[in-house]
Order: C-alpha cells, then structure tokens, then sequence
C-alpha cells in the first residue's frame, strides 16, 4: 500500500504539492494523472524518499521509503529520468544492480526473458531504443519482486505491440496482489489498464475513484440517427435543447436518450439509433483541469 497524506512542497517560489492526500491500495493498477507541472513527479519523489517534504507524508507498506528494511526487495520504480550506464550491456547493468541488492544472478537472465530483451542482453545499453530502455529499467525495477511498483511514463517509447505487452504484464503483477502507481499522459491507454485513477491539478487532489466511477459519472451525450435528421434537429431545438452533427451523419444531443426517444414518438419520428455516448478519459481529464494537457 502506498499513502500520502498531506503532503506540502515548495521549491523555492513554486508551491509544487498542496495538502495532497490518497492511497494506492495493493491488487489495483492506479493511474496518476495531471497536467505537465501539477506535481506529479514531486509526488512520486516523495513515495520513493527522493524529495523530504515540508508538511505532511508519503509511506509505502505503512513506513517512509528510507525506512524500509531491504527496499529494492519491496518497492520497484522506475523513473522517466532514470539514467543507465550507456557502456555496460543490459544483463551487466541488471548483474550489477542485482549483486548491490543481494539478490541472486539467476534472476537476472528470468528478468531479460519477462521484458523481452534476451536477445538484446550482450548489446551495450547506449545502443538501446527508448522503448528497450523501458523495458530495461522496468526489468531493474522488478529485480527484487517487489510488492510495490511506481512507475512514471513505462509507456513511454513503446510501440503499439510493446503497449499491449506492458498493459498485459502490469495486470498480472496486480492479480498477484501487488500495488502499483503508474503515471502516465497517454490516457487511453490509463483507461485501458488502471482499475482507479487519481487526477491532481496545481499540486491539489481533485479526483480519486475506480475508472468505472469516473467515467459513469461523466456527461456523455446521446447519439440519435434517423432518416429524418432536419426535423428532429428542428423539433431538439424548438425544445431547447442543445443538438450537434457528426461526420457521419448521426445527432448528438445534449438530453437523455429518453428525452430524445420521447420526443421522436410524439412527432412520428422513426430511430435507427438511440444510444448515450461515453465520455472518455481524456474528455474527463480536460473537464477537470479546465482543459490544461498531461504534455
């Protein structure tokens, strides 16, 4: 379990984090969300023991990170800034990252064969892609099968099958029972793997639920389509309400379906299509930020 709990920070003029509270609980993938300077990466160095907060905390399995008995054996991070020697091939780094932790060298070799990079094992690191660098600081966070994962932007640098495989890995770690926080500004791909999400906006809490919640909870607009579009769009407007065209012909309306559906049969009007639009995460994220992006 990860816990935050009123955590302050300011550098200098910069009040980067702000009474920021929430729990990362084991078993769940959960998505940190906010736009480019809201806090993110203060929160996740606070977790890690890597920022000394002014007021409040962070713990991980109920203590401070640099409290923590053997703690490459309990938490695994990887940072967007983490920095591998470019000289050394990718098993020699895990080897040696391995030895430092008293963890035995047979795990190195399991780890290459996880991320995928067995092949790649003997080349020296400066000659990795971004997303083979991933992969490696992933397999280094993983070195000591750790209950705890925190992972800023894994996604980054991989290509469409390689997010597949990462979505697919990190849900297996979860059904294990670990916890794990992953920041990341690609939202689609959030939507498709965190179980809650946790939205921070000018270093501030300002949403913590389960996906399911936030996007149930999302205003999403109901798509109409029949044949006879002009009419019903006239009839929404009469009514005062708030009607659209899509690319493709269907209307979107900004009532209900059973307002829309109500209102055709009072007027004849035959539907091929009476469905509410889902809202999507990065439709939600805009909402709740006032439009400000994660890039």
């Amino acid at each position: 379990m990860i816990e935050v709990e009123g955590l302050s920070k300011r550098f200098g003029m910069t009040q980067a984090v702000t009474g920021l509270s929430f729990r990362v609980e084991p078993g769940t993938i959960t998505g940190f969300l906010g736009p480019n300077g809201a806090g993110k990466s203060t929160t996740l160095r606070s977790v890690l023991g890597l920022v000394h907060p002014d007021a409040g905390r962070a713990t991980v399995l109920g203590v401070p990170y640099r409290e923590l008995d053997r703690p490459l054996h309990r938490v695994g991070a990887v940072l967007e800034a983490s920095e591998v020697h470019p000289g050394r091939s990718g098993r020699n780094h895990l080897r040696v990252q391995a030895a430092a932790a008293g963890i035995r060298a047979s795990r190195v070799d399991e780890l290459l064969a996880l991320v995928e990079l067995t092949a790649a094992a003997r080349r020296r690191v400066k000659g990795y892609s971004l997303g083979m660098r991933q992969r490696l600081g992933l397999a280094t966070a993983l070195l000591g099968d750790p209950e705890v994962l925190v992972l800023d932007e894994p996604a980054n640098g991989l290509d469409p099958a390689g997010i597949r495989w990462l979505r697919d890995l990190l849900r297996s770690l979860a059904a294990e029972g670990r916890t794990i926080l992953v920041s990341s500004h690609v939202l689609s791909e959030v939507a498709q793997t965190a179980d809650r999400v946790v939205i921070i906006h000018r270093g501030r809490l300002i949403q913590q639920a389960a996906m399911a919640e936030v996007l149930a909870g999302a205003s999403g607009a109901t798509r109409v389509r029949t044949p006879d579009a002009e009419r019903m769009r006239a009839l929404l407007a009469a009514a005062g309400i708030s009607v659209s065209t899509t690319d493709d012909g269907a209307l979107l309306v900004g009532a209900p379906p059973e307002r829309a559906g109500e209102l055709a049969a009072a007027n004849g009007i035959v539907l091929h299509e009476l469905s509410v639009e889902q809202a999507t995460l990065e439709e939600v994220f805009l909402e709740l930020t006032g439009g400000e992006t994660t890039q």
